[in-house]
């Protein structure tokens, strides 16, 4: 139930969603530590899919075993799936999206205040010492200069982990070898995704179901980097390639994906519907989660066993600093499209404060955020 409940409320994407989950699991009802959760989320980071239903796959594997770890997936996916359809129901019906921008303005500069309580937290908790306070610094900076967020996660882990074992833990010195940025991925690597828009496409006869399967359990199996590298894969494959969509068709699926709560993989859902109906819908969304349940239960058995590995341990606490500056980085983005008039202002100052004064279920202040927008909507003060 709890993450069924977190599948229908978690606006605001990734960051967001493990904010929420922090709050749910460590904090009130006190399932896993905050040192498990970090090492779950620097994991997460680490390999293909969505991290935010990764994480949730992963306490429930912690929780109840491997019965756990599928009815919390599942649970976390099945609302924004089925609020995903809907919508693409509609789409197709009518031939446009829902207008809901006042209850979205209000629900974002809230879930900007969950984002932050929780990145405090988190940071707390992983930053230790000196040294991975130098890692975290390093890793925010080359966020910001492009590099990419997988070769941040692995770069800074691995130099991260070589610094604190060959010298002494603790010490600036150890962990200036982290300069060295030869180690990380530059996001240009990806650049051949980037193609340009082709909004006057048609798109070609429907493919079959077999078809449908096969594109997203790929994209799933492969993906990394959040909704703006699905974009670019989709982008890629659905208009360019297959020619199965338009441009514009796609970008209101992404649209939808990014409207609706719970993952922002649940674009599969809208594209299915299009391309195949109901049959089409239920299809993209297995296969494109598919990947992060094998992932997980590959990862999730092992994980805190790695732990007790000194070495082990030095790269998960230079991933978990690394996973949080990253975390950082897109809350600064965010925030710089959610807080664009005083309104949004206000609503962020207000869920910040009430967050940090009271043990206010994080749930509830993103659901007021998005009642204020609709009232502000309704004065015209949007």
């Amino acid at each position: 139930m709890l993450f069924f409940k977190l599948g229908a409320i978690s606006f605001g994407g990734p960051a967001a969603h493990i904010a929420l989950i922090d709050a749910e699991v460590v904090r009130k009802r006190e399932w896993i530590t905050r040192q498990q959760f970090l090492d779950m989320l620097g994991a997460a980071n680490l390999i293909p899919g969505p991290t935010s239903t990764e994480m949730a796959i992963n306490v429930g594997f912690v929780r109840a075993g491997w019965a756990g770890l599928c009815v919390a997936g599942a649970s976390f996916i099945v609302p924004a799936a089925l609020i995903t359809g809907a919508f693409a129901w509609a789409y197709v019906r009518y031939g446009s999206l829902p207008q809901a921008g006042a209850v979205l303005a209000g629900i974002k500069p809230a879930v900007i205040a969950v984002i932050v309580m929780a990145i405090w937290r988190l940071g707390k908790a992983a930053i230790k010492d000196l040294g991975l306070a130098l890692v975290s610094g390093l890793s925010l900076a080359a966020f910001f200069f492009g590099w990419s967020a997988i070769g941040i996660l692995l770069g800074g882990g691995l130099v991260g982990m070589v610094a604190r074992r060959a010298s002494r833990p603790g010490s600036v010195a150890a962990c200036l070898p982290v300069l060295s940025f030869s180690s990380f991925w530059r996001r240009g690597s990806l650049s051949f995704y980037a193609v340009p828009a082709l909004a006057g496409a048609a798109a070609v006869a429907k493919p079959s179901i077999a078809r449908i399967a096969i594109f997203f359990l790929k994209v799933g199996a492969i993906l990394y980097g959040g909704g703006y590298v699905l974009l670019a894969f989709l982008e890629d494959g659905l208009v360019r390639q297959h020619v199965w969509l338009t441009q514009q068709q796609l970008l209101d699926a992404v649209a939808i994906g990014q409207f609706t709560p719970g993952p922002v993989l649940s674009t599969a859902t809208f594209i299915g519907y299009i391309l195949g109906g109901v049959p089409g819908a239920a299809v993209a969304t297995l296969a494109i989660f598919l990947p992060s349940f094998f992932y997980v239960a590959l990862l999730a058995p092992v994980l805190f066993r790695v732990r007790r590995s000194v070495w082990m341990s030095a790269f998960l606490d230079s991933v978990n600093v690394c996973a949080v500056a990253l975390m950082t980085g897109v809350t600064f983005k965010l925030a710089v499209d959610a807080l664009l008039s005083w309104p949004a202002w206000v609503i962020a100052a207000v869920a910040l404060a009430v967050l940090w004064k009271w043990k206010v279920n994080p749930a509830w202040v993103v659901l007021g955020g998005g009642v204020v927008g609709l009232l502000l909507g309704a004065l015209r003060w949007w």
